[in-house]
């Protein structure tokens, strides 16, 4: 059987992260990208931690993650500490300039997610949603 599922989901992830940045220039929000707010809305939901939590949350390259990470601090919008308790550890931190943003963003989303489940029924969205966990969860159990 062919499939083109793979294919979907990168077309839409392209799609959705140009509307995602296109509403955020909108609402004016030009310090981050929407890719790069993946890093903050890990951070709002959970609060500070190890950029080695950003990267599981995120399932960002360490390369990717840096770079993303050295914009959002030029930015303004978050801090890297060392962990007291561990010093090889760098703890990442918002600012109270990026917990300002985060009504607008949450507005953004929000906003994203209405065109996103545009027509499905709510019982539609919570068997959707657990699929894609377990498309997931196949990836991730073999160590990608």
């Amino acid at each position: 059987m062919k499939t083109s599922g793979g294919f979907l989901m990168a077309q839409i992830r392209h799609v959705s992260g140009r509307a995602f940045n296109k509403i955020l220039k909108e609402k004016g929000i030009d310090a981050f990208n929407g890719a790069q707010g993946k890093i903050l809305y890990v951070l709002w939901e959970k609060g500070s931690m190890p950029i080695s939590q950003i990267k599981k949350f995120t399932s960002l390259a360490n390369t990717t993650l840096t770079g993303m990470l050295d914009h959002l601090e030029k930015s303004g919008l978050v801090t890297r500490a060392i962990n007291p308790a561990n010093r090889r550890q760098v703890i990442v931190s918002l600012t109270p300039l990026a917990e300002s943003l985060k009504n607008d963003c949450d507005d953004v989303s929000r906003i994203t997610s209405e065109i996103f489940y545009a027509g499905f029924q709510e019982e539609e969205i919570i068997a959707f949603e657990n699929m894609l966990r377990r498309i997931l969860r196949n990836y991730t159990e073999r160590g990608y």
